[in-house]
């Protein structure tokens, strides 16, 4: 792994601000000037045993990625490239409270949704930018896309050890690469402005620890509202999947109750739990 550094000034005194809100995410945190990826560099950590709440931050990534195996555009110093380790919670002895509190159970899904959440009240936070949040893991404003998260779990056996949520954000307007410059966008394109990528970073990490509570409540209906909230696309869109007998389409009609993706095909609703949709 490379040598981490100190974070910029404005990282820094942003994190100090937000010291109580945030919890236990960003402390410790790994800066990096550049990485191969941030959830390896994480992973790495929690595989020696690192708590929950670090937090690796990258100026750059020579190989990010994202879902699906792609790769992530990530130049130096152009976005926010996160990964933040999570922990499996204790589950309680009493078999009538365990069933009762699924807050331990952590599933990558739920995490990827609640990541969403976090993010998009951040960047509004912060910047001001409505962006929404596209099911099952990016960002996105008027279409474009703006981040993406990618949430991967690792077990021991039949138990959860740690899942590692990362986060790909575009901040500054860069030259995409044209396999993703017909569909992605910045923050500062968009705006017409420059914004601080510290606050960006801070409310990030605020947010998440306090979606993160939420789920350790087992409070999951709360956070899917507020998905809900930010998610227009997830009721009315025309989408598409491949099915067991090829490709499948209809329009959405929001979030179950676990998370996953309702849509409406002639007269049965169709639940998405996993793969590629695509949106038309």
């Amino acid at each position: 792994m490379a040598r981490a550094v100190a974070p910029p000034a404005a990282i820094a005194e942003a994190l100090n601000w937000t010291r109580e809100a945030r919890g236990a995410f960003g402390s410790p945190l790994y800066y990096f000037t550049s990485i191969g990826s941030t959830n390896d560099a994480a992973a790495s950590l929690a595989e020696a045993g690192a708590s929950e709440g670090t937090t690796v931050v990258a100026e750059a990534q020579t190989a990010g990625r994202g879902r699906l195996g792609r790769t992530w555009f990530s130049p130096s110093q152009a976005g926010l490239y996160v990964s933040l380790v999570i922990r499996p919670d204790e589950q309680p002895e009493r078999p009538d409270v365990r069933a009762a509190s699924p807050a331990g159970l952590l599933p990558a899904s739920t995490l990827t949704l609640a990541a969403g959440v976090a993010l998009a009240e951040a960047v509004r936070e912060a910047t001001g930018l409505a962006v929404e949040v596209k099911w099952p893991n990016d960002l996105v404003f008027r279409r474009w896309k703006l981040a993406g998260i990618l949430a991967e779990a690792v077990t021991r056996g039949d138990a959860l050890a740690y899942i590692i949520v990362g986060f790909g954000l575009n901040i500054r307007a860069v030259r995409f690469p044209p396999e993703v410059a017909y569909r992605a966008t910045t923050i500062e394109g968009e705006l017409g402005r420059t914004v601080d990528r510290g606050l960006v970073f801070a409310r990030l990490l605020v947010r998440f620890a306090d979606c993160r509570e939420a789920l350790r409540r087992g409070a999951l209906s709360s956070v899917l509202d507020r998905w809900r909230m930010l998610s227009p696309s997830a009721a009315g869109s025309e989408v598409e999947w491949h099915g067991p007998r090829g490709p499948v389409k209809g329009r959405t009609a929001g979030l179950d109750a676990d998370g996953a993706l309702l849509v409406k095909c002639g007269d049965r609703t169709e639940r998405i739990v996993a793969g590629e949709v695509i949106w038309l």
